[in-house]
């Protein structure tokens, strides 16, 4: 929201500076986020009227100019704007005036020509880029004056940054409201008198769509001249408040929007064939828009349609078909209410945003739109002429005002300060708010511009902006200390991050909604959690797993020429899960778990002359999740083969912590593989972040002081048969013999397949640590220890010694 301080002051002037009133404003709420200056700094810069133009005696493109400053005798200026005509009032530089850039002007010859000062242009003044000819100011201009004066140039604009429910202040009446709420300076009013109706001609209109259209307001004016100018202190007004001067018709349109918060629309009524029908769009209609667009619609978008079809989008923008322009004569101007619901994220739904729909969307007042028309008739009967017909105003459903109560107890104790009751029905009446009290409550009738009173805490911040926050007792907050401490068994969520950090990954952090498609694809969900308002329409499902977001920053990075990527991201997923309850921090039907996902792409170490270059694989990444998973179980984590809709077929396996299956590991499948045109497959893994967490609390053992004995054993085994299950065998066999308690730790080190043999066997050498706590372990031991678990491993999966 953008305005000149002078068009605020207009309506109402407190005695205080620039920066007070800026400061005031962002204390109340509505942030001042700029105040620039309209011009900058410049001084001896007048009024001046060119009375003769000659050509100069030695250069062809400069001329000799008469000049009435305004100081008696007219002055000589050598000037080479093509522009300049005698009769033209233009801003000249004294002999003495300092222009912007520090520029100071006096007395020269320019081919041998004396010139005293210098005519100026819009550039030289700083006022814009232009320098084609001479500011013309016009024939009213009155000469002598400086030139500030005549163009009101010591005036500041204010760049509001208001948050979403303070539509009531997108219009210099609702911050000059505020204004006047805050400092007490009386509020006036825009108004004008009423133009007299003349005319008897209507445009019949008929609403179809209550839910869309609640009130239509609308008059016919003919006989305008929409070629006429428009005023200086229109055209002024709008391009400080950044709009383009179009013509009249549409500036005051304009003008009405941005000084009382009421969108308009003006149609040429010549080319508007028979009546106005407000209504829903129907699949398979089009229309040519204000802006060269042409957008289709349906059902969900409203719009204003004559016997011949749709002519705009309701509540957004007009169409080019009914547009008015410098040879319109009759014109139908309407402004209606149109429900927020109704027009909210209509605008997005073709890429672009207007004023009507900014304001539409957040809520405009509908009690007074029948006088805000009269005002904008006015302006256009004042500036176009034309006669008026009269007001046809249709309610068919407008927003029912429910009162809302707010406690002065309750407003105490949020506040934590006692404001007096009568500073705060003081306070609701400067701010326009009908109330009535009761003994402890307040009881307020929101009007009909305020759509954010709703609950007891808007009252209650409408009680704290105006007193003042500043205001508000700075009080440390007060509470019994209690010491948390952090179980021994568990550790923090960012110890994991500093874990992952150190393996070498960076942490990422993606948006919780995602695509359909990465649900579908990545999870096998066919039914995720929908928003309801997604803010981009691809973004439109919470996401149930963290990969889609890895794999589209790998991709985003691999098109930047990045070829090694290594992001890891700890972040909420959404499941639905009709056993969680609705809660405190819970929502009822949906679990969302701690999730923790991995994803390495590229060479398997940076680049470098000791190591050759290879590409990460499915055992590098497992080492990884092996490092990070250590210590949070007796026993190490398992990796079972099993399928993911997101994972390579045969590369892919369930993560088993203790029997628990907790998360995945695997090579992204093919298919998603080439549709990130990603050259070589990533490797991913995803788990439950809390299991990671785990930490069990160590065991006290005794330390051996004899030594270790290491022993291989190479055993061929059936191809089918899987390592993790001889291990297992193991494993189970010395928990449950006593005897082989000496068995401290065994691993696989070597697979080998012999092509030559006819049988599919594969050799699979298994590495021993034994130790004894008492006694040094002898051959014979050793031997027997192996024996068995050698016996075992044969009867139960095939395995022979290989030899």
């Amino acid at each position: 929201m953008q305005f000149p301080e002078s068009w605020l002051r207009s309506l109402t002037n407190p005695a205080i500076s620039t920066e007070e009133l800026a400061h005031q404003l962002t204390m109340a709420g509505l942030e001042v986020e700029e105040t620039a200056p309209v011009a900058p700094a410049f001084s001896g810069v007048v009024v001046a009227q060119v009375l003769s133009v000659e050509p100069h005696p030695n250069a062809d493109k400069l001329r000799v100019c008469r000049v009435d400053a305004g100081q008696g005798e007219p002055l000589q200026i050598v000037c080479g704007a093509p522009n300049v005509a005698a009769g033209m009032k233009v801003p000249l530089a004294t002999v003495g005036a300092r222009l912007p850039g520090d520029i100071k002007i006096g007395v020269a010859k320019m081919r041998g020509v004396e010139s005293a000062g210098m005519l100026c242009s819009a550039r030289e003044l700083g006022l814009s880029q232009d320098h084609a000819g001479l500011l013309d100011l016009g024939p009213d201009a009155t000469v002598g004056m400086t030139a500030r004066d005549w163009l009101q140039l010591d005036d500041t604009v204010f760049t509001l940054k208001l948050t979403p429910n303070k539509a009531d202040c997108l219009s210099v009446l609702g911050v000059a409201r505020e204004v006047s709420a805050l400092t007490g300076a009386p509020l006036t009013r825009p108004s004008l008198e009423p133009v007299p109706v003349s005319i008897d001609d209507r445009v019949p209109v008929t609403l179809h769509a209550p839910d869309l259209c609640g009130r239509y307001v609308g008059r016919v004016i003919r006989g305008v001249n929409a070629a006429a100018p428009t005023p200086d202190w229109i055209r002024r007004r709008l391009e400080r408040a950044g709009q383009r001067p179009i013509s009249a018709l549409v500036d005051i349109s304009n003008y009405v929007m941005l000084e009382l918060g009421r969108p308009s629309h003006v149609f040429d009524l010549a080319k508007v064939q028979g009546g106005l029908h407000v209504r829903w769009g129907e699949p398979g209609e089009k229309i040519l828009l204000l802006n060269g667009q042409t957008v289709d619609v349906d059902g969900e978008v409203g719009v204003i349609a004559d016997d011949h079809g749709p002519e705009c989008l309701a509540g957004i923008m007009g169409g080019e078909s009914t547009s008015v322009s410098t040879e319109t004569r009759d014109v139908y101007v309407e402004a209606a209410f149109w429900w927020p619901g109704s027009i909210a994220g209509r605008a997005r739904r073709y890429n672009f945003s207007t004023d009507a729909s900014y304001r539409f969307e957040r809520g405009v007042d509908y009690a007074n739109i029948p006088a805000d028309l009269e005002y904008l008739t006015s302006l256009i009967v004042q500036v176009c002429g034309g006669q008026a017909g009269p007001v046809d105003d249709q309610v068919v459903q407008l927003p029912e005002r429910a009162p809302v109560r707010m406690r002065v107890a309750r407003c105490h104790k949020v506040l934590g300060v006692q404001v007096p009751e009568n500073e705060i029905a003081d306070i609701f009446t400067r701010l326009g708010l009908p109330h009535t009290r009761e003994p402890g409550v307040f009881v307020v009738t929101p009007p009909s511009f305020r759509f954010d009173l709703e609950i007891e805490e808007d009252l209650i911040e409408e009680v704290a902006r105006i007193h003042g926050f500043e205001r508000l007792p700075d009080v440390p907050p007060m509470a019994r200390a209690v010491v948390r401490t952090t179980p021994e068994e568990r550790r923090p969520f960012h110890v994991l991050r500093h874990l992952m950090a150190d393996l070498d990954y960076q942490e990422v952090i993606n948006f919780s909604f995602v695509e359909a498609d990465w649900e579908r694809d990545y999870a096998g969900n066919d039914d995720p959690i929908r928003l309801l308002n997604p803010i981009a329409s691809q973004l439109s499902v919470m996401r149930s797993t963290l990969i889609g977001g890895l794999v589209a920053n790998t991709q985003y990075n691999v098109n930047r020429k990045t070829t090694r990527v290594r992001v890891f991201e700890l972040g909420r997923v959404f499941r639905r899960d009709p056993s969680v309850k609705d809660g405190p921090l819970t929502v009822g039907g949906v679990s969302q778990p701690m999730r923790l996902a991995a994803l390495a792409y590229g060479p398997a170490v940076e680049e470098q002359w000791g190591t050759p270059t290879r590409q990460v694989d499915f055992y590098d990444v497992k080492a990884d999740l092996e490092a990070l998973l250590a210590g949070t179980s007796q026993q190490a984590p398992r990796f079972v083969p099993e399928q993911h809709p997101a994972l390579h077929p045969g590369r892919s396996a369930r993560i088993v912590i203790d029997g628990e299956p907790v998360g995945w590991i695997g090579e992204l499948h093919p298919r998603w593989v080439q549709r990130a045109e990603l050259p070589h497959a990533p490797v991913v893994f995803e788990l439950d972040a809390g299991r990671a967490a785990v930490r069990p609390l160590p065991l006290l053992r005794e330390i051996s002081r004899q030594p270790v004995v290491v022993r291989d054993l190479a055993l061929l085994v059936p191809e089918a048969a899987l390592a993790q299950q001889l291990l297992d065998t193991i494993n189970h066999l010395v928990a449950d013999e006593p005897e082989l308690a000496v068995v401290k730790d065994v691993r696989i080190f070597d697979v080998w397949r012999d092509k030559s043999l006819l049988e599919k066997e594969k050799s699979l050498a298994f590495r021993f640590w034994l130790q004894d706590t008492s006694v040094t372990l002898d051959d014979a031991r050793v031997e027997s220890c192996l024996s068995r678990i050698r016996v075992e491993l044969e009867a139960r999966h095939g395995a022979r010694l290989r030899v």
